[in-house]
């Protein structure tokens, strides 16, 4: 039809070449708006392939058939064959199925046999702090996701004040200007002042149109990684200069049989000011620098960083369950089956990023940032803890994961800690309180490592179903092996294991039969200063010694006398 309609004449000729460059341009700068379509082939090519292989065939022996029973039986055979695949490969959640298992194949995957003990422990939940930044901002301004990251060599929260998507206006021209950054293990989150740098990005979360990250970095790449990348989770953090950039984390779709997730990299955004040159390098070639997760080491900001996508560490845990086998999690077997435990409660799910020390386990491990999981036997009645996994969240290639049911500890897991909060203070009203991330807390205490749960007390807003954070919220540690709840101190975390050992101490020792008491680790102060208590203790007894012995030579003297 183009061929005959190109022979008419010139005219014809002009408007196939003005279509096809027409064409060739909305290809080429609207690639950002297709590519969730490409991605989707690419997720799905071999059940496409499939699809159209059997529908191809199918609808050629039916039109070369003259007899009206086999065109019927083509026909039945094709709703069934369409029908059984929908069922078992949807309903049955066949093909998720398929996926994680290529997932768990392409796994490092290290077992280790000492649980890494916490580090620099996060006192607010992500939420709260989600909650309090927004408080801190005006009625044009929104504040993006937080995320733990860590800068200048502590651990903070960290997310954009950007222009609110309530007024599409604030979104075509205004720039993301600032950046929170709040510590993570402070009880009082400061969103002034020093924790409220300014800083310029032109591209942005909530921004519009070339401006919006995600279609930014879409823009960035090349043919091959349109149909293989997809941009995930946004993090704020400092480069090794010192400036603050966007480090976009990256989805690579790998396998052709059931394509699978993995990290793929990062996408680094630096800051600077909406203008024209900006504008046609957007729209052209988008904005960012690829660097290949192999690449990642020879940048010093990015090694034991949080940058791995949630959604790639989650489907990396869950596949576990296929540790005794393919067949291991079909219904008539599950001998390690297991899930990640959704609370219905908490706005904020698995994993928890936690800063783990690997020193003393021997494995080679950095200590750093981690995504956390409590993984827990697949059935709802079902609430111990049977494997601790620890993911990089730098997204280096190794998942290291802890045994509890091998080892028959019989450690309560995640599901089971909010009714034992409720139960230890009947008091509160539960209806608008609750108990909320229950990460894990590990420590030597009274001579062995112990594994607690640390939860936050959040309250809710009635109106919006939010929550709302204090600035000195109530804390509880779980213990997952004896179930007490100690209830401590938001404001003195040094004496978090203090106050553990006094509530627990005589329960482990009638238990465990051992009979260690905690000793305080003194400061340099505190003994600096019974020192000088013991000398000046000694200086006063050496003075009542000789004031005994003038004494006694003038009584001796008095006697002769006599």
């Amino acid at each position: 039809m183009l061929k005959s309609y190109w022979q008419k004449g010139s005219k014809q000729k002009r408007n196939l070449i003005v279509l096809g460059i027409l064409l060739i341009g909305l290809l080429f700068f609207l690639r950002d708006d297709y590519q969730p379509a490409l991605l989707f082939v690419r997720k799905f090519i071999f059940i496409i392939l499939l699809c159209f292989t059997i529908l191809f065939f199918g609808l050629r022996n039916f039109r070369k058939s003259a007899s009206t029973g086999k065109r019927i039986g083509i026909l039945v055979f094709l709703f069934a064959f369409f029908g059984i695949l929908y069922y078992v490969g949807w309903n049955l959640k066949f093909y998720d199925y398929m996926k994680t298992y290529n997932v768990f194949n392409d796994l490092n995957k290290i077992e280790i046999q000492e649980l890494p003990l916490t580090q620099n422990e996060r006192i607010q939940p992500l939420r709260n702090i989600f909650s309090m930044a927004n408080e801190s901002v005006g009625e044009t301004k929104d504040v993006s996701l937080p995320h733990l990251v860590r800068v200048d060599g502590n651990n903070q929260w960290t997310m954009a004040i950007q222009p609110t998507e309530k007024y599409y206006w604030q979104g075509l021209k205004d720039n993301t200007e600032e950046v929170f950054s709040v510590s993570s293990t402070t009880p009082f989150p400061r969103f002034s002042s020093e924790n409220r740098i300014p800083v310029t990005f032109s591209i942005g979360e909530s921004l519009k149109f070339s401006r919006n990250t995600y279609n930014a970095v879409v823009q960035r790449l090349n043919p091959w990684m349109l149909f293989n990348y997809e941009p995930s989770d946004t993090y704020y953090m400092k480069n090794d200069k010192g400036a603050w950039v966007q480090v976009v984390s990256l989805i690579k779709w790998r396998g052709f049989f059931f394509p699978y997730p993995t990290f793929g990299g990062v996408m680094i955004v630096e800051n600077g000011e909406h203008n024209w040159k900006d504008y046609l390098e957007r729209i052209t070639i988008g904005k960012g620098t690829f660097i290949a997760p192999e690449e990642m080491k020879n940048h010093q900001y990015l090694t034991k960083q949080n940058t791995l996508a949630e959604k790639v560490s989650r489907l990396q845990a869950e596949s576990l369950k296929f540790l005794a086998g393919f067949s291991d999690p079909l219904p008539w077997n599950m001998k390690t089956a297991v899930k990640i435990p959704d609370l219905p409660d908490d706005q904020n799910q698995q994993p928890f990023v936690t800063d783990f020390d690997f020193s003393d386990t021997k494995v080679g491990a950095y200590s750093g940032l981690y995504h956390w999981f409590g993984l827990e036997p697949v059935g709802d009645e079902r609430t111990s803890l049977t494997f601790s996994v620890f993911i990089p969240a730098d997204g280096s290639d190794t998942l290291y994961y802890y045994d509890h049911a091998s080892k028959k500890q019989g450690y309560a897991g995640v599901s089971a800690m909010p009714l034992k909060v409720i139960e230890s203070r009947k008091e509160y009203d539960w209806s608008v309180n609750k108990p909320v991330e229950f990460r894990p807390y590990i420590k030597n205490i009274a001579g062995r490592k112990r594994m607690f749960f640390l939860s936050t007390i959040s309250a809710i807003k009635k109106e919006n179903a939010q929550f709302d954070g204090s600035a000195t919220p109530d804390l509880a540690l779980i213990d997952s092996e004896y179930r007490d709840v100690v209830w401590i101190d938001a404001k003195h975390p040094s004496k978090w294991n203090e106050e553990v050992y006094k509530q627990l101490n005589e329960a482990w020792r009638t238990s465990e039969n051992q009979n260690i008491y905690f000793e305080k680790e003194q400061s340099i102060l505190e003994t600096n200063r019974q020192i000088l208590d013991s000398i000046k203790l000694i200086s006063k007894q050496a003075k009542d010694i000789k004031e005994i012995q003038r004494l006694q030579k003038q009584i001796d003297s008095i006697k002769m006398n006599q």
